[in-house]
C-alpha cells in the first residue's frame, strides 16, 4: 500500500519541494507496490529484447495486472503488454494484426483525450481498464482461432487476406471454399520458399503471381485486383520468411 510522503523528506534547497526527486520516490514506490503484486515482469516487456518474450497470450500477465488496485497504472501497463502483444501477433498474421492496432490506438487515443474532471473518477478509469483488457482478450481468442478452423497459423493468415478482400469488393464466397483455398496458397509459396533468396527474384516473384491468378480462377474465386491480392500474399509470406524461427 502506498503511504503518503512527508514534506520534510521532499525538501530542497530554500525549503521549496524538489519537483524531481517527489516524483522519482513515487515512482520508485509505485513499482516496489507492483513488484509486491506479483507483476514486476511487465515491467520487463522490451520489444527488443528476446530474453524478455515470454508467452504473451498466456492469460498469466493479464491475471497479474487485474490484481491492480490502481486504474491509472493499470491502464498504463495494460496498454504496454497490447502493445507488445500485437507487435508479437503481426509476425504471425499481419492483416489481423494491423486491424487490432488500429483499434488499440483508438483506445489509447481517448484514453488521451479524456476530460480533467474524468480523469479523477474511478468508474472512468475502471470502464478504460476494461476496454484494454476486453481487447486483449479478443486478441488471444483470434490468435488461436485457427485450431477451430482446422487449419494451421500459416493458412489462416491467407484466409483472413482472402477473406477481406472479398468483404472489402462487397462479394460472398462460402467458408468452404476460403478453407481449401488458403491451404493451396500455402503450398504455392511452401513451393517458392525452397529458394532462400526467392523473396528478391523476379523471375520466381512472376511464377508466384501466376500460380496465384490460376489457383484463383480454378477456386472461382471472384474477379477482383489481382495485383491487390498478390501484394497482400507476398508481403505475408515474406513476414513468415522474416520470422520464422
Amino acid at each position: 500500500m502506498i503511504t503518503m510522503l512527508h514534506s520534510s523528506n521532499l525538501r530542497a534547497k530554500g525549503d521549496a519541494p524538489d519537483t524531481a526527486q517527489m516524483n522519482e520516490k513515487v515512482r520508485q514506490m509505485m513499482e516496489e507496490a507492483l513488484i509486491s503484486e506479483g507483476v514486476e515482469e511487465v515491467f520487463k516487456l522490451n520489444k527488443n529484447d528476446p530474453k524478455n518474450n515470454a508467452d504473451l497470450f498466456s492469460d498469466e500477465y493479464l491475471a497479474k495486472i487485474n490484481k491492480i488496485k490502481l486504474p491509472n497504472t493499470k491502464i498504463k501497463l495494460l496498454q504496454k503488454l497490447l502493445s507488445k502483444a500485437i507487435e508479437e501477433f503481426k509476425k504471425t498474421n499481419k492483416i489481423q494484426g494491423v486491424d487490432f492496432s488500429k483499434r488499440f490506438k483508438k483506445l489509447v487515443e481517448q484514453y488521451n483525450e479524456r476530460k480533467d474532471f474524468q480523469a479523477l473518477q474511478s468508474d472512468v478509469l475502471d470502464d478504460v481498464a476494461e476496454q484494454f483488457a476486453d481487447l486483449f482478450a479478443e486478441l488471444i481468442k483470434e490468435r488461436d482461432s485457427f485450431k477451430d478452423l482446422g487449419i494451421d497459423y500459416e493458412e489462416k493468415a491467407f484466409y483472413d487476406i482472402l477473406k477481406a478482400i472479398s468483404e472489402k469488393h462487397e462479394f460472398e464466397y462460402p467458408h468452404d471454399k476460403l478453407i481449401k483455398l488458403s491451404q493451396e496458397i500455402k503450398v504455392i509459396i511452401a513451393d517458392k520458399a525452397r529458394y532462400t533468396d526467392w523473396s528478391s527474384r523476379d523471375d520466381i516473384k512472376a511464377e508466384l503471381k501466376v500460380d496465384l491468378i490460376l489457383t484463383l480462377a480454378e477456386n472461382d474465386y471472384p474477379p477482383v485486383p489481382k495485383d491487390e491480392i498478390f501484394k497482400e500474399i507476398f508481403e505475408q509470406a515474406e513476414n513468415f520468411k522474416k520470422y520464422r524461427v
